[in-house]
């Protein structure tokens, strides 16, 4: 397994600029050529940073953080920072959305403005999520006021 050390924003923006969307495999090579493994959370993060993106948005399984996992009717739409690391400790976040969150976490530390955990068995979800005033997943800031 390896860790994400550069990305090639030159190849991204040509890409972008002729509208095409990139479909990034999680493979990486270092210097010599040596393949290598990369965790898609770790390599979606470093994208983001290089892009300066607004967001990042994670598809997943679950419908978001859920303050009781056995109820879907508790999922948390917003989160800042500091109340997703005190889920966390206190153990309501657990399990394994506790990696989804601290990706999102990290993402927000490299200055990525929003990060979004949302369910990608649900049809449309990017668009109900960004184009709705209450969204359908987990959307995590870094404060608790959320830009226009």
């Amino acid at each position: 397994v390896g860790d994400v050390v550069d990305v090639s924003r030159r190849i991204l923006d040509t890409l972008l600029a002729d509208d095409f969307i990139p479909v990034i495999s999680t493979i990486g090579a270092d210097i010599d050529g040596q393949a290598f493994n990369i965790n898609a959370d770790s390599a979606a993060i470093a994208i983001a940073a290089s892009l300066e993106a607004e967001k990042l948005i994670y598809l997943t399984d679950v419908p978001g953080v859920l303050t009781d996992v056995a109820d879907p009717s508790t999922l948390v739409s917003r989160l800042s920072v500091a109340r997703a690391r005190l889920l966390i400790a206190d153990g309501v976040i657990a399990g394994g959305m506790i990696p989804k969150v601290e990706a999102c976490l990290d993402a927000i530390a490299t200055g990525v403005g929003s990060a979004h955990i949302l369910d990608g068995r649900i049809a449309h979800v990017v668009l109900l999520e960004l184009l709705t005033d209450a969204g359908v997943g987990t959307m995590i800031t870094r404060t608790d006021e959320v830009a226009p």
